[in-house]
């Protein structure tokens, strides 16, 4: 069984966590129902972007990582204080974890910007979302910017914006799983 840690930081957009939980969900249920995924936060109780209330599976501090086989970062808006979590040193060192030990992450939009903030893309490429604000911060954590949807390289995947979610969830699923699996799940979800 491949587990999936979905790390949340107040002020994610839903949108882009739900792809991470639809698609691996069907994968369990109707694919080769070989991953399980988990939400994980700074707190239990968060709020999400446009003030939704959620609660997570777990906390960051009581989780044992080395269970997961891969990392999945939504991004957020800095309105609803997505950074002041996704910049802490409990999410780099959560987000280190997976790095170091050359696990997958993926990431949506914005959900590039904390792990450019670890340094895992210095000199790497990568994408954000496509505003010359957050495209210059990506770049100033060292990263290569390029202007394309997906970028995905030494099992980071990036993307610029919300309209690439459901297509990164499928290439994290192909990644953990293979390529006609996706491909089934893909259909069966009718994308």
């Amino acid at each position: 069984m491949k587990k999936i840690l979905l790390l949340l930081a107040e002020g994610f957009e839903i949108y882009e966590a739900s792809v991470f939980i639809d698609v691996m969900g069907w994968n369990y249920l109707e694919g080769d129902h070989s991953t399980e995924l988990f939400t994980c936060g700074l707190r239990k109780e968060i709020k999400s972007s446009f003030d939704q209330n959620f609660i997570t599976d777990f906390t960051v501090d009581e989780i044992d990582l080395n269970s997961f086989d891969a990392l999945a970062i939504p991004g957020g808006f800095e309105e609803y204080r997505f950074y002041k979590d996704a910049y802490s040193e409990p999410f780099s060192r959560t987000i280190k974890h997976f790095t170091d030990a050359g696990k997958m992450v993926a990431t949506i939009c914005v959900g590039a910007l904390p792990l450019a903030k670890t340094g895992v893309l210095k000199n790497k490429n990568a994408t954000t979302y496509n505003s010359p604000k957050r495209r210059e911060a990506l770049k100033d954590f060292g990263a290569n910017v390029l202007h394309q949807p997906i970028v995905f390289e030494d099992n980071i995947i990036t993307s610029w914006n919300p309209s690439t979610a459901v297509d990164v969830a499928f290439l994290l699923l192909e990644h953990l799983t293979s390529k006609e699996n996706a491909e089934n799940v893909r259909k069966l979800m009718g994308f």
